[in-house]
């Protein structure tokens, strides 16, 4: 003991010559294990169990921002390249057209305004289907007739046709576009036939490509009949009516042949008035050709072009450089554009459900509509 009394009267004090030497050895064993352990939890933290309710609260957290970020991402995504097109100097004319007034350059230019699908008045449209009505349509090109900026529309054209009334509604604003001093140039895309033939002969030219189909001038009435269906299911109709041809054309009862001759000699006074605006709008059409190609065929770009009732054969380019050339402008900028992305992705779903609605297939069979559009 006397080798280690000053280690160990630093440790237990200056009375430690008076303990017995089992009390210090006792003591100095329990201060070496409490120096062990210390050194042992100096190395080491206790191990603490995680709380499930956190782990959860923590997934939950990271899982909401990593949909944040995806959704941010989309949707920067999506728009940038509707943003790059107006930096760049080589227009991508299929995104353009006049939706809306935001302009993508100034001074004199053209509009560029689309014409898609079935030429009609929406029923019932949805808000979240993309404006496609005819009304839609008469208003760009109202627009586009009060713009001093513009000097020239393109009616980039890819419809089979539409509804009469909806249809010589557009052609009523071309003719009225026209008479403020716009030029007007019609572009066929892969189908323009019967009312989009209509309204492009209101236009100073039309352009379309070789392959193209258009004509189609004529006029079709579509009338449904359920009663063999309804007999079927055990259904029956009563119509209570104010005269014997209130309810002509009905799907609920086969037609009769006076009603037949009505709405014959209804179809054939429309057709008269697409004839006679054919007749005025391809004069260098011979009499012969107007009279054999205006009984409702389809025929080719090619065809259409050798025969007079288009101008010239070409795509996008070639019409916004005749629209230039027409309206005294070298170069033609298209100045007005329509954002496209995320809404008419939002738009595009909406318009799909909307053509699945029962409701609307019904009443599409029910209610016999005129119609200048190729039916196949």
């Amino acid at each position: 003991m006397s080798e280690n009394t000053d280690e160990l009267k630093e440790i237990f004090g200056s009375d430690v010559e008076n303990l017995p030497r089992e009390e210090w050895e006792k003591k100095l064993k329990e201060k070496e294990k409490t120096a062990t352990d210390f050194e042992s939890g100096s190395n080491s933290s206790p191990q603490q169990t995680p709380n499930p309710k956190k782990r959860g609260s923590l997934w939950a957290f990271l899982l909401l921002l990593a949909f944040c970020i995806s959704a941010v991402c989309g949707v920067y995504l999506t728009v940038k390249p509707g943003m790059a097109c107006s930096q760049e100097k080589k227009v991508d004319f299929s995104s353009l057209t006049l939706a809306s007034s935001k302009k993508t350059s100034s001074g004199p230019g053209i509009a560029w305004i689309k014409v898609r699908g079935v030429i009609a008045e929406e029923d019932n449209q949805s808000p979240f289907s993309a404006p496609s009505s005819a009304s839609y349509i008469s208003k760009r090109i109202r627009e586009a007739a009060k713009d001093n900026n513009v000097k020239a529309i393109v009616l980039d054209i890819n419809s089979p046709g539409g509804t009469v009334a909806s249809v010589q509604d557009i052609y009523s604003e071309i003719v009225s576009a026209k008479e403020q001093g716009k030029k007007v140039v019609a572009l066929f895309r892969d189908v323009a036939a019967s009312g989009a033939f209509y309204i492009a002969m209101a236009a100073d030219q039309i352009v379309a490509e070789p392959g193209t189909i258009t004509g189609s001038v004529g006029v079709i009435m579509q009338v449904g009949n359920v009663v063999g269906l309804f007999n079927k299911l055990g259904v029956q109709v009563t119509p209570i009516t104010s005269g014997k041809y209130k309810d002509m054309g009905s799907a609920y009862r086969p037609m009769t042949e006076a009603e037949k001759t009505i709405l014959q000699d209804m179809v054939d006074d429309t057709y008269s008035q697409f004839f006679a605006v054919v007749k005025a709008g391809r004069p260098n059409v011979t009499p012969s050709d107007l009279k054999e190609y205006t009984d409702g065929r389809v025929f080719t770009g090619q065809r259409a072009y050798n025969l007079g009732f288009i101008d010239k054969l070409g795509g996008e380019e070639t019409a916004r450089l005749l629209a230039g050339e027409l309206a005294g402008l070298e170069d033609p900028k298209v100045i007005t554009r329509k954002s496209e992305g995320l809404r008419e992705l939002i738009f595009s779903f909406g318009s799909s459900m909307d053509s699945k609605n029962f409701s609307k297939q019904l009443q599409s069979v029910s209610t016999p509509r005129v119609s200048y559009q190729w039916i196949y």
